[in-house]
């Protein structure tokens, strides 16, 4: 089996799952908001789309058991509305 090379993502607050496969997402979401919450990143902005909602729905799942999460919402409108998800993280000093 041959191993995929890493993608290396910017760790800039934006998440764009457009270009992942959905099977990754359960590694990829908790990864990406522990790279965050090491640059003190605090709001993230997750791009799923706004399709079926499935991938929507999954996302949300994933971050309900995320316990550097301390909240999180559909984005408004100029941010991306239903196609997108903002995440609170809480601070690193408080984990």
């Amino acid at each position: 089996m041959t191993s995929l090379p890493t993608v290396q993502i910017p760790i800039d607050g934006v998440l764009d799952l457009h270009n992942f496969n959905p099977r990754d997402l359960k590694r990829l979401i908790p990864d990406y908001l522990a790279a965050c919450q090491e640059q003190n990143i605090s709001e993230i902005r997750i791009i799923h789309g706004k399709g079926t909602g499935a991938l929507r729905d999954s996302v949300h799942a994933i971050l309900r058991r995320q316990t550097q999460v301390k909240s999180f919402c559909l984005a408004p409108e100029n941010r991306g509305s239903w196609g997108a998800t903002l995440v609170y993280l809480i601070s690193r000093e408080t984990t």
